[in-house]
């Protein structure tokens, strides 16, 4: 078993509203190790987004605790789950999320300038990172100027700036036709076996759920099966 990067330890999250508590998630625990690729998967309202909140560390959970890189989560303060979703996590959604007045190599380097690289190294990082998903010749392209999949694959590249050990993607493939949705899967696959990362993907297709080293199905909140990949 590969070294531990992810340990979620009897899980619970409980929202309150109009005098009702919808449990999302009820005692989930699991692990996962460096350098796999983890599918989660369930109908809408399972608890898959709630999950990878709790995990990106931008929610807390009602009961239970959650590790990542040997960090304790639970009860860290903001300025913590800052530094921790800065320095170990990248984040892909199924919006996309960029930026429409930036272009891709600008929209890549966000995180670079937050982070305060100097600006050679960061011209050199974005140039690496577009290259490594198939961008290098859009540099310069802005959002609208490029397909849903070129747009989710600069979300990737950002995503990668800061080389972080866990990449986290809610739907990445949601808004994409079928072929472009595999091709977007097969690149974080391959990133995974390149880089040594970790993947945490919600998805609900079944044709990528099949890429994936193992998957996580819940249902209702709860863990109902974790599940190996078949061999190959």
């Amino acid at each position: 078993m590969n070294e531990r990067l992810i340990e979620v330890e009897g899980v619970g999250r409980d929202f309150h509203g109009g005098g009702q508590v919808v449990h999302a998630l009820r005692d989930v625990s699991f692990t996962a190790g460096r350098g796999e690729l983890v599918a989660v998967q369930g109908r809408s309202g399972a608890g898959k987004t709630t999950l990878l909140n709790l995990i990106g560390g931008l929610d807390q959970p009602t009961a239970g605790r959650v590790r990542l890189a040997g960090r304790e989560l639970t009860g860290a303060s903001e300025a913590e789950l800052l530094d921790l979703r800065r320095d170990t996590i990248g984040f892909v959604f199924q919006s996309f999320g960029l930026i429409p007045i930036l272009s891709a190599a600008e929209n890549v380097g966000v995180p670079l300038r937050l982070a305060k690289v100097p600006a050679a190294e960061r011209d050199r990082r974005v140039a690496v990172l577009l290259e490594l998903v198939g961008l290098g010749g859009q540099a310069n392209q802005r959002p609208y100027e490029l397909s849903g999949g070129q747009q989710q694959r600069v979300a990737v590249a950002r995503a990668l700036a800061n080389d972080p050990p866990l990449l986290i993607a809610d739907e990445p493939t949601g808004q994409l036709d079928s072929e472009t949705g595999r091709s977007i899967m097969d690149l974080i696959r391959a990133l995974v076996r390149s880089r040594g990362m970790t993947a945490l993907v919600a998805t609900h297709d079944p044709n990528l759920i099949e890429l994936a080293d193992r998957t996580l199905r819940l249902r209702d909140g709860r863990l109902v099966e974790a599940a190996a990949a078949a061999p190959a």
